[in-house]
């Protein structure tokens, strides 16, 4: 692997990582909402939920579509999860280390 292509190929692995945090915080405030910690009558907090839901909605859905129904408990940030660290996970296997 050429050291472009190492490099192109770690900022990928941080892209990931920044999808990953961001599952992790959109998963976390569904659940402050859902127990009423936040509420979304504040406009700042209505619309960061709304544009977290919005932007990962399209990465969910064809996961929720397969996984079966397990009682109002959402499993789909947490397969995003485990696929995002597989795919860095890949990644980090194949780069090498450039001294």
């Amino acid at each position: 692997m050429t050291p472009t292509l190492a490099v192109f190929a770690g900022f990928f692995v941080y892209l990931l990582e920044i999808l990953k945090w961001t599952v992790i915080i959109q998963a976390i405030l569904s659940w402050l909402v859902a127990f009423n910690v936040i509420n979304l009558h504040n406009q700042f907090v209505r619309s960061v939920v709304h544009t977290l839901e919005r932007l990962l909605e399209p990465i969910y859905r064809p996961i929720r579509r397969i996984l079966p129904d397990v009682g109002g408990i959402d499993l789909s940030p947490m397969v995003v999860i485990l696929a995002i660290i597989l795919v860095q996970n890949l990644i980090r296997a194949n780069l090498p280390v450039y001294y």
